[in-house]
């Protein structure tokens, strides 16, 4: 049986189970992003992105790969690595194979910003987001949101 009311959309459970979701996010991303550009000095958006380069390594990564990252346009991307270069965080220098790509890597101060920035968020994720949790379920709501996470980015339509 299909939803006839507003009410009746407004108390689907699986409504009210995704609204949970995004209200929790939400408030997630603001409280940790708030702690990151209190104790750090950057957004959320970019410790995502020091970690995009971190994990990338001494090869960096073009501004297409971050934005596909990021879900981001190719010029969001831009202006973001534009702020990051002027923080001192990144550097962008011409790919060897295509001096029409540009590869971004992390500065030493980009370097050491990630893992001042990660330190503090891993505190605030234990208390903020795991703590509240029943330890057994830790592990398993974890592998869920893997799951969902790999689903909704598999659904996306990719950057060109």
């Amino acid at each position: 049986m299909g939803i006839t009311t507003a009410k009746e959309a407004a108390y689907d459970p699986r409504v009210v189970a995704f609204g949970r979701m995004m209200g929790a996010a939400n408030r997630l991303e603001y409280l940790l992003g708030r702690a990151l550009e209190t104790e750090c000095g950057i957004s959320h958006l970019m410790f995502e992105v020091l970690l995009i380069l971190g994990r990338a390594g001494e090869a960096g990564m073009s501004m297409r790969a971050i934005a596909q990252e990021q879900v981001l346009t190719t010029g969001g991307a831009t202006r973001l690595v534009d702020r990051m270069t002027t923080l001192g965080l990144v550097v962008r220098a011409s790919a060897p194979e295509d001096r029409r790509v540009q590869l971004v890597r992390l500065t030493g101060e980009g370097e050491e910003t990630a893992v001042r920035a990660a330190r503090i968020h891993v505190e605030n994720i234990q208390r903020l987001f795991l703590d509240p949790l029943p330890t057994d379920h830790r592990e398993q709501f974890t592998l869920d949101l893997r799951t969902l996470s790999h689903s909704a980015r598999d659904a996306l339509p990719r950057l060109r």
